[in-house]
């Protein structure tokens, strides 16, 4: 039987289950050091959701396994060249489960019903094979490789922006 992945707003719970698996040096997704209740805190100002991020839990019949997260980027003046970036979260026990490819196909499906924008992005370290992987079968496509993007455990970084498209 297929899991039930599905996404849902956050509830204090989860802010303070995932605050207690923060990812750690070495982690591909260590961004440096947060406070330890960072979610949490995030949570009581703003419930995870502004007009300009947000985050909503991945659910996997009835666990919180992840999270799924958007940001404005611009591309020109507001609004008209206001796209997203959506990036993803799962704890380590519930990844190349297939679960992040179906959390990111609903994330991109939602915000094109809920916003006017017309493109979602989304990026990854080069390194990245299985999350290429997953945005590809999501419905993303490969743009190309941002040389020293990203600042993450001490260097600099090359990722791999991917693109969804409203008509896509």
């Amino acid at each position: 039987m297929a899991a039930d992945v599905h996404l849902r707003p956050f509830r204090a719970e989860d802010a303070a289950r995932l605050d207690a698996r923060r990812p750690v040096p070495g982690d591909i997704d260590f961004f440096g050091w947060t406070p330890t209740d960072a979610f949490a805190r995030r949570f009581a100002a703003d419930g995870m959701l502004s007009d300009d991020h947000g985050n909503l839990v991945v659910d996997v019949d009835g666990e919180t396994v992840g999270d799924v997260s958007w940001f404005a980027v611009h591309h020109g003046p507001p609004p008209h060249g206001r796209a997203l970036n959506i990036g993803i979260a799962l704890l380590p026990e519930h990844r190349a489960k297939g679960y992040g490819t179906q959390a990111q196909r609903l994330i991109a499906d939602h915000l094109f019903a809920t916003t006017r924008v017309e493109r979602l992005e989304a990026s990854t370290d080069v390194t990245n094979v299985a999350e290429q992987r997953a945005l590809v079968k999501a419905g993303f496509t490969r743009e190309g490789v941002l040389r020293h993007a990203q600042w993450r455990a001490g260097a600099f970084h090359d990722i791999v922006l991917f693109s969804r498209l409203r008509g896509d």
